[in-house]
Order: structure tokens, then C-alpha cells, then sequence
């Protein structure tokens, strides 16, 4: 794989390191393995509902884990590609270096959104772990979930320094 790879659904395409990309995509790959389980454990219990009135229990809980799980996997990827929502109404006329630097201070905005998300999230997961947070039908801890999200939601705070730094460089351009 090369050092860096442009790959990108944004005006202002980035070039960003390879491993970077690897490891957004190994993330998004860990989301869709988690919905794709969702799915099939909901699929599951609604039929065993329907045929012999008994779901699986706590199925909304392990949905609600899961999807916490997904989101905080998908972060990184959606960063690394441009995927994120954009409204483009102001720049549709503006040039290459303008939407680079526009590009740039919406990614410096998300770093430090990332960055304060992170930590107060790693401040989360210390007291679920302390207070034994649980839970109420399968008493599953809660913070076993975060063992994924804090890595996930350490390497989009990455993912948008790189991004940071690569529309700066394309502005330079």
C-alpha cells in the first residue's frame, strides 16, 4: 500500500497515510459486522415472537450497545472519505484553494470537538467501570462497550488532525 491514498467523496479531495485509511476502514468493517449482528439478533427475535411469543430477551439493550458501537466505528471512515454532510450553497463558486481552507477550519472544528468528546468519554467509561453501570435485563456492564468506542473515537480525532493538515497542504497549492 502506498504511504498515501486519495480517496475521497469531497470537492477537495485529501491525500491521507495508508495506514490511516486501514485502520478507518478495519473501524467501519468492526460497525458493519456490529449492525449486521443487530440486524440478524432483531430479525431472530421478532420471528421468535411471532411463533412462540417469547423474543429474545434483552435484545433492546444489546441494540442499543450495538448501536453505539457502529456509530463511534463509522466516525472515522465518514472523516477520512469527505462523507460527512456538507452544504455546499455558499462555495458552489469558490475555488479550489478557498474550499481547501473552509475544508481546513471544519476539520480543525471537528478535531477539537473529537478531542473534547474523547476525554469526556474516557471520564465516562472510568465511572461506568467504577459504579458497575449495567444493563437491566442481561445486567451486561456497560462499559465493556467502550473497549471499541474509545479507540474509534481516538482514531477519528486523528483522522481529522490528518485532515486538518492535508487541507492546509492543499490550500498551499
Amino acid at each position: 500500500m502506498a504511504d498515501t491514498e486519495i480517496f475521497s467523496e469531497a470537492a477537495s479531495p485529501i491525500s491521507l497515510p495508508g495506514w490511516l485509511l486501514a485502520a478507518c476502514k478495519g473501524f467501519a468493517a468492526i460497525g458493519g459486522v456490529t449492525l449486521l449482528a443487530m440486524m440478524l439478533m432483531t430479525v431472530t427475535s421478532v420471528v421468535l415472537r411471532g411463533i412462540i411469543g417469547k423474543p429474545i430477551p434483552g435484545d433492546f439493550e444489546l441494540v442499543e450497545l450495538g448501536s453505539a458501537i457502529a456509530i463511534f466505528c463509522f466516525l472515522p471512515w465518514c472523516q477520512a472519505t469527505g462523507g460527512n454532510v456538507v452544504v455546499d450553497f455558499f462555495t458552489q463558486k469558490a475555488g479550489p484553494r478557498a474550499i481547501h481552507l473552509m475544508d481546513a477550519f471544519g476539520s480543525l472544528l471537528y478535531l477539537l470537538i473529537a478531542g473534547l468528546l474523547l476525554w469526556r468519554l474516557i471520564h465516562g467509561a472510568l465511572e461506568m467501570r467504577q459504579y458497575g453501570e449495567q444493563t437491566m435485563v442481561l445486567a451486561v456492564q456497560v462499559w465493556w462497550s467502550f473497549i471499541i468506542i474509545l479507540p474509534a473515537m481516538a482514531l477519528l480525532t486523528v483522522t481529522c488532525a490528518a485532515s486538518f493538515l492535508a487541507h492546509l497542504k492543499g490550500a498551499r497549492q
